[in-house]
C-alpha cells in the first residue's frame, strides 16, 4: 500500500486522537471517539501506525507526526511525563476533592469521631467545669490560660516559639505529628485512628470548654476561628486516610489482607496529601493571621466563618466536571 492510501485510510482515526489530545476548555471525551473501554484497542492501534510506518520507511514527516502522536496519547492515558507541577494543579484541582466524596462514609465516620466528642466535652464543660481536669493536668491549664489571657503578650504563642516563624515551625510539627498518629494508627486495624480521634477530640474540646467557661471567650475563639477549618478538615482527611488503611486489614475481601493494604494504601496516601496541605495552611494562618491583636473579634469570627465555607465547597464541588 502506498503512502497517500495508507494516510487516507487511517486519517479519521488519527484526526479523532488530535481533538483528543488537543487542550481545549471544556473536558474531554473518556476516549477518542468512542467509549473508554475501547481506549485499549484504540492505542494498540496507533502504536501499529508508527510501526507500519518505520517498517516500510514511509516519510520521516509521517513517522515524527506519528511517534509525537503516540507520545502525547501515552502521557495522557498513563500519566507519564507530566510535568510535576501540572499533576499537582490536577491533584489538587479537582482529583483531591473527588477522591474525599468518593470516602465520604470514611470522611463522615472521621469526622464524627473527632468532632462529636470536642463538642460533646466543650458543652460538658460549662455546666461541670472540673471535668476539664480529668484530661489536662494542672499545669497544662495554667499555660494555656497565660497563652489565650487577655494581657497575653503574644495571644496563643507557645513557650517554646520565639518569633512569628518559629511559632510557625511550631504548630507544623505539632499539627504534622498529630495527624500522622492518626493516620498510621490505621496499620492497627483502624483502632489506633479511632484512639487518636476520638482522643484529639476530648483534648482539643477540654482546652476549648475550659476557656470558654472561665471568660477567655474573644481571644480563645477569635485566635482559633481562622485556622480551625483547615486544622480540623486536615486531621478529618488523616482519619479517612487511617480508616482506610484499617478497612483494607478488617474486611479484604477476595484479596489477601497485605495485598488489599497496598491496594487500600494508594487510596489513603492521596488524601494524607491533602491532609498535609490543609495542615501547612492552617500553620500558617495560625502564626501570621490568628494571634493579630489589631483584628477585631468580629472580623476574625467572619475570615473563619468564610474559609469553612470555601473548604467544604471546595471539597464538595470542585472537580465535579472531571468526575463527570
Amino acid at each position: 500500500m502506498k503512502e497517500r492510501q495508507y494516510i487516507a485510510r487511517r486519517a479519521a482515526e488519527w484526526e479523532a486522537w488530535d481533538r483528543w489530545l488537543a487542550p481545549a476548555r471544556r473536558p474531554r471525551p473518556a476516549a477518542p471517539e468512542g467509549d473508554a473501554a475501547g481506549l485499549p484497542q484504540r492505542f494498540r492501534r496507533l502504536c501499529h501506525d508508527l510501526a507500519l510506518v518505520l517498517d516500510r520507511n514511509y516519510s520521516a514527516a509521517l513517522a515524527e507526526d506519528l511517534h509525537r502522536r503516540v507520545l502525547a496519547a501515552h502521557q495522557r492515558i498513563y500519566g507519564a511525563g507530566e510535568p510535576q507541577g501540572q499533576a499537582w494543579r490536577r491533584f489538587f484541582g479537582g482529583d483531591l476533592p473527588a477522591l474525599v466524596r468518593r470516602e465520604w462514609r470514611l470522611v463522615l465516620a472521621a469526622a464524627v469521631l473527632l468532632l462529636l466528642p470536642l463538642l460533646g466535652l466543650l458543652l460538658l464543660i460549662q455546666a461541670w467545669p472540673d471535668v476539664a481536669f480529668l484530661l489536662l493536668s494542672t499545669e497544662t491549664v495554667g499555660d494555656i490560660e497565660d497563652m489565650y489571657s487577655p494581657t497575653a503578650r503574644h495571644l496563643g504563642r507557645p513557650r517554646a516559639a520565639s518569633s512569628e516563624w518559629a511559632a510557625w515551625a511550631f504548630y507544623i510539627a505539632n499539627n504534622v505529628r498529630i495527624d500522622f498518629q492518626i493516620f498510621a494508627g490505621g496499620v492497627a486495624f483502624g483502632l489506633g485512628t479511632i484512639f487518636y480521634l476520638v482522643y484529639n477530640g476530648l483534648h482539643i474540646g477540654a482546652i476549648a470548654g475550659h476557656l470558654t467557661q472561665i471568660g477567655h471567650v474573644t481571644t480563645f475563639w477569635g485566635f482559633v476561628a481562622g485556622h480551625s477549618a483547615f486544622e480540623l478538615t486536615g486531621a478529618v482527611l488523616a482519619g479517612a486516610a487511617g480508616l482506610k488503611l484499617g478497612m483494607a486489614l478488617v474486611a479484604p475481601g477476595r484479596l489477601a489482607r497485605l495485598a488489599a493494604l497496598r491496594q487500600h494504601a494508594r487510596v489513603a496516601v492521596k488524601l494524607l496529601y491533602g491532609a498535609a496541605a490543609l495542615t501547612l495552611l492552617a500553620a500558617f494562618v495560625e502564626a501570621f493571621w490568628s494571634p493579630r491583636p489589631d483584628v477585631p473579634f468580629a472580623v476574625k469570627v467572619a475570615v473563619g466563618s468564610a474559609l469553612w465555607l470555601l473548604t467544604w465547597a471546595y471539597l464538595l464541588l470542585a472537580g465535579r466536571h472531571r468526575a463527570a
